[in-house]
């Protein structure tokens, strides 16, 4: 059976293939029952869009690109899905790009998909070289960074931005209020790696409260459930004495406890553990993770805001041949403490 055309489905539902093209793309004044009508026809048809043709007939293509280190890690599916929701609206579809933090394959990535499969780029924490996204800008795919950060130091690239710092010394003054002051710290990258700025926060709120924060035993290990299990055993083995341990992401944290327990800790009344981010599996780990959670759907609607601006600016630019814009930094709102099972008052012996 032919596949049908956009035109049938306008016969179909008796308007032009403009009001067809409107409805699917969310675009236009069409009223609600010649939407109505229009929907009905291409499930009546089992239309389907050609992308590709739409994409030539455009000049653009009709998806987003977004570029993360590594899908088997949970915070990134999560935040694909808030990018979805976000563009569910705008007529555009996503592809993802797991880099398995390789800048070669994000390379790749970029090279082959950025400009004709994709119109832009939303990028995270995927270890993409700067000077490769750069020149993605100057080929017309407009490229923004997604959860930089350090909302005070922007990158030279359009970011949207959550103060990280604040993250990690909310989860500190939470660990010090409860009286701990023999906390050990595991920082889910190097010591210069992306979880810099939150190790930074926790020796904040560590130097406010009159403790020595860069005595406090520290393991730098990779950001996965494995390494904060490795790096818990390791600074418990060395430390027993410790009553609290700092992690700057949910996954070793997750990890911490296991070993926690592996070791006869008990978390919390033994051990308290706090994470960052507030990833799904924080709140359904037994016992549940204190963590501080960070606005993740609030930076996937503003990623997808800014980068759609960016295109449109860039076409208009073109037309004009005008200069893009100085890079935009958006910030959004605070990260928040969210208290869980994990953490309790410290032991009083």
């Amino acid at each position: 059976m032919p596949t049908p055309t956009l035109a049938e489905v306008a016969r179909h539902a008796g308007v032009t293939p403009a009001t067809v093209s409107n409805v699917l793309r969310g675009r236009g004044r069409v009223g609600e029952a010649t939407r109505e009508r229009v929907l009905a026809a291409i499930a009546a048809l089992g239309y389907r869009p050609h992308l590709p043709a739409r994409a030539l007939a455009e000049g653009r293509a009709p998806t987003m690109a977004l570029m993360v280190p590594s899908i088997a890690n949970p915070f990134y599916p999560e935040f694909a899905l808030a990018v979805e929701n976000a563009l569910r609206n705008t007529g555009q579809f996503l592809i993802i790009c797991n880099t398995d933090g390789d800048p070669v394959t994000g390379r790749a990535y970029l090279e082959q998909i950025a400009g004709t499969l994709s119109e832009g780029v939303l990028v995270t924490n995927a270890n993409l070289d700067f000077d490769d996204l750069r020149r993605t800008e100057s080929r017309g795919a407009p490229v923004v960074l997604c959860m930089w950060e350090r909302p005070l130091e922007p990158p030279g690239l359009p970011c949207v931005a959550v103060d990280f710092r604040l993250a990690g010394e909310l989860a500190a003054r939470h660990l010090i209020e409860l009286g701990h002051w023999r906390v050990g710290a595991i920082v889910g990258s190097k010591a210069t790696g992306i979880h810099a700025a939150r190790y930074e926060g926790f020796l904040d709120a560590m130097r406010a409260a009159g403790l020595d924060g860069a005595a406090a035993p520290t393991i730098f290990t990779p950001d996965t459930t494995q390494g904060g299990y490795a790096a818990a055993r390791e600074l418990l083995g060395r430390h027993p004495d410790l009553t609290a341990l700092f992690t700057t992401n949910d996954l070793p944290a997750l990890g911490a406890m296991q070993a926690a327990a592996d070791l006869g800790f008990d978390v919390p009344r033994q051990l308290s553990v706090v994470g960052i981010t507030d990833i799904q599996l924080a709140s359904e780990s037994r016992p549940a993770l204190s963590t501080v959670a960070v606005p993740t759907a609030e930076a996937a609607g503003l990623a997808v805001k800014l980068l759609r601006e960016l295109i449109a600016q860039t076409g208009r630019a073109a037309k004009e041949r005008k200069a893009p814009r100085e890079a935009t930094v958006c910030v959004t709102s605070a990260p928040r403490l969210v208290v869980r099972a994990s953490t309790a008052r410290a032991p009083t012996a």
